[in-house]
């Protein structure tokens, strides 16, 4: 695509999937936050736009910088976020748990203002995450990946669902927005344990993650699942 002040930032994400590392590294929203302008964002940001449109365009003109999953089997897309995201999430959010536990037991009384708030979120994210992902896989993906058959499994009404799935999508957003600003950026006190630094950084690699998860639901899979069960429908 053609990437210019005006792209929105989840369309170059979606086109291009080499640019997301680049919207990470500037702390750009691509996911939930991503359907604006990308002027706006990087007004936001106190970002040039002209040096990260230049260097979303060098990234995005490599070849073999990703698969964009816009022309794939729906099927294929969904067994690719289970795979690749749902799996390892179930595995990562119990780890992050017990090791947020651990440093909460050991490093609570110094910092009781950033860990115990800290671990509540964590916990309600977990809780919310383990249920999203349970009503995705379970009711909406298989409602999804039938579409590519002519299944009417999904039929008009999957709007709704989509919606739903997108709204606990900002609401994941939110929390891990208040988890970056309790760490000050997941940053750790100088006199941090290894299990100290290594819950922050486990924090921050779940968010980046997620912002790339929510966006192939939000940006790629969702619109491409509401458009063919409009076609079905019509």
């Amino acid at each position: 695509m053609d990437i210019s002040r005006q792209s929105r930032v989840s369309d170059i994400a979606t086109a291009a999937p080499a640019t997301i590392r680049i919207f990470q590294g500037h702390g750009i929203d691509f996911c939930c936050g991503g359907k604006r302008p990308l002027a706006e964002a990087c007004a936001e940001r106190g970002l040039d736009v002209d040096l990260v449109v230049t260097e979303l365009k060098g990234v995005a003109s490599v070849a073999g910088d990703g698969r964009t999953w816009q022309e794939a089997p729906l099927a294929e897309l969904v067994a690719h976020i289970q795979r690749r995201f749902h799996e390892p999430l179930r595995a990562e959010l119990p780890r992050l748990g017990a090791m947020m536990a651990k440093v909460v037991s050991r490093h609570g009384d110094h910092l009781p203002q950033t860990l115990h708030p800290l671990q509540a979120v964590l916990t309600e994210l977990t809780e919310d995450l383990l249920q999203h992902m349970a009503k995705e896989d379970g009711v909406l993906f298989p409602a999804i990946a039938a579409l590519d058959a002519g299944g009417a499994g999904a039929g008009p009404g999957i709007g709704q669902p989509i919606a739903v799935m997108e709204a606990e999508h900002d609401e994941a957003a939110r929390r891990l927005s208040r988890m970056r600003e309790l760490t000050a950026d997941y940053t750790p006190p100088e006199w941090a344990c290894p299990t100290f630094r290594g819950l922050y950084y486990g924090l921050a690699e779940l968010e980046r993650e997620m912002h790339v998860h929510v966006h192939l639901e939000n940006n790629v899979l969702f619109p491409r699942a509401a458009s063919f069960a409009h076609e079905a429908a019509g």
